[in-house]
């Protein structure tokens, strides 16, 4: 590991200022550490600066109405463990309780995975079907990006230099499902996911999936077949179908093509059973 010096800002504006005094590809931002601190002691990342972000006041989950507000820095289990969250958006509940072990998720943070950007995250396929907002700031003031614009492929995001994730937005509370495949669920990383969620306020289904490259991405084929809050078979089985042929469900060394397309369609139809399940039930 190559030696870096360590600093822990208060304030964002303090934050902002430590990375920029730092050559751009000299600094690493550090929210959990999950992955950062593997990829240091590899030797994957070499910065001589690492900006903490541990003492920002970003730990934050505030309802507002139906609408939650999630700090970036806000430990997984911490949001995993939160009352509401299984109630109003379960596909969010389902999807950290997927991330790795308990252990891992005392220290694993939202802003963390959505700056990774993997294809293979659990959070940003639900964050994508939910609908949610990435709030930012940086040198050039704050800002708001929607998920499917923030992400643009395996770590790589709309970011400018100096720029920090401070919370992710969702507008409302949703009947919602996400479920995944993977060999061996404490250890591996999805070889395919599908998030689904209905909006009682825009009456219409979003449907995502994950685990394919480069980058997690909604299916609107599969979203025109679905209408109200519970589908018949037939649409389901027409958006089961429509994600099965979904462009983005490729082969890589994790899964084929062929698996993926076929475990699509089971994981959506799954997805919307049980979403459906959860339909009508409220604060």
């Amino acid at each position: 590991m190559v030696p870096f010096d360590l600093v822990a800002p208060r304030t964002a504006d303090e934050a902002i200022a430590e990375i920029r005094s730092a050559p751009a590809d000299g600094v690493a931002v550090l929210a959990g550490g999950t992955d950062l601190l593997f990829d240091l002691g590899s030797g994957r990342s070499t910065p001589r600066k690492v900006v903490s972000l541990r003492r920002l006041p970003w730990r934050t989950l505030d309802w507002n109405g139906p609408s939650l507000v999630i700090g970036s820095t806000l430990p997984l289990r911490s949001l995993e463990r939160d009352p509401d969250v299984p109630r109003r958006l379960p596909a969010l509940h389902q999807a950290v309780r997927a991330v790795g072990s308990v252990a891992l998720r005392h220290r694993a943070t939202l802003g963390g995975n959505l700056g990774r950007a993997a294809p293979a995250s659990d959070l940003i396929p639900v964050l994508l079907a939910v609908d949610a907002i990435v709030d930012l700031v940086g040198p050039n003031g704050p800002r708001s990006v929607p998920v499917d614009r923030f992400v643009l492929g395996s770590r790589s995001t709309v970011l400018e230099r100096a720029e920090l994730i401070r919370s992710v937005s969702i507008p409302e509370m949703r009947p919602s499902a996400y479920l995944w495949q993977r060999v061996r669920p404490a250890n591996d990383i999805s070889q395919i996911s599908v998030a689904v969620a209905y909006s009682t306020s825009r009456g219409g289904w979003r449907v995502a999936v994950g685990g394919v490259p480069p980058r997690p991405a909604l299916v609107p084929e599969a979203e025109e077949h679905l209408s109200g809050p519970r589908p018949s078979a037939d649409a389901v089985r027409r958006a089961a179908d429509a994600v099965s042929h979904h462009g983005a469900l490729v082969a890589d060394r994790r899964a084929s093509d062929e698996y993926r397309r076929q475990l699509g369609g089971v994981l959506l139809a799954r997805a919307i059973e049980s979403a459906v399940g959860t339909e009508g039930r409220g604060p």
